[in-house]
């Protein structure tokens, strides 16, 4: 819940610059989602309903975030988990509701500073994944694997860390499905990240915020 109109704007601007055969999806409050359509890249909606339709006032549907031409959704953020409550039944029904609309739901996954303490992060993420993909879902999906710990934080896993637990959940998900790691990613780290197996790109909060944060990232890779 950041930024602005004339924000986007410069951010747009900024992108339409950068040559990269990289996907960028930019994923702005819905309000903004209409503004961002006329980018150059793609375009994600950061949560959406689990309902199709209704008397559900402050809900926006996948339906809704189609029309204006987004083509991905964040369900699961671990924010979402945190301040909401949602639970992994919940992300399901959220990314169901993306997949009945041809959106492709980037579904997160993640384990507080505690759950790794008790040496309990790989049960906890597996269960995530497990849980909060649709059972009888068909069609793109994302993952991004962002320890909650490190977000905002400035505390970054170990490459050794991350390396591992994309290893664990490619061996849950498949080769096919693309695996991203979120969690303080900048521009000094981004390419190393990068270069990491099983890590198809990064999910970005605090540095995408500005071009001057966010395009090193994107040259990076």
């Amino acid at each position: 819940m950041n930024g602005s109109a004339a924000a986007l704007d410069i951010m747009i601007g900024a992108l339409g610059d950068v040559k990269t055969d990289a996907t960028i999806i930019i994923c702005p409050p819905f309000p903004y989602l209409v503004v961002a359509s006329s980018a150059s890249v793609a375009i994600g909606a950061q949560d959406v309903s689990t309902h199709a339709s209704g008397a559900y006032t402050g809900e926006v549907s996948a339906k809704m975030i189609a029309e204006t031409g987004a083509k991905y959704v964040i369900v699961g953020h671990s924010e979402r988990r945190q301040y909401h409550g949602e639970t992994n039944a919940i992300v399901a029904a959220k990314a169901a509701r993306a997949l009945e609309n041809n959106l492709i739901p980037i579904i997160c996954v993640g384990e507080t500073k505690g759950e790794k303490e008790a040496g309990r992060a790989f049960d906890i993420v597996g269960a995530q994944i497990r849980e909060s993909i649709p059972g009888d879902a068909s069609g793109e999906i994302v993952i991004a694997y962002e320890p909650v710990w490190a977000i905002g934080t400035g505390l970054v896993p170990t490459m050794d860390d991350i390396r591992e637990m994309h290893a664990h959940i490619a061996n849950i998900v498949g080769e096919s499905v693309p695996i991203l790691y979120g969690g303080s990613v900048k521009g000094s780290n981004a390419a190393e990240i990068m270069g990491i197996a099983h890590v198809g790109g990064v999910l970005v909060g605090g540095a995408s915020l500005t071009p001057a944060d966010f395009l090193p990232i994107v040259k990076a890779i």
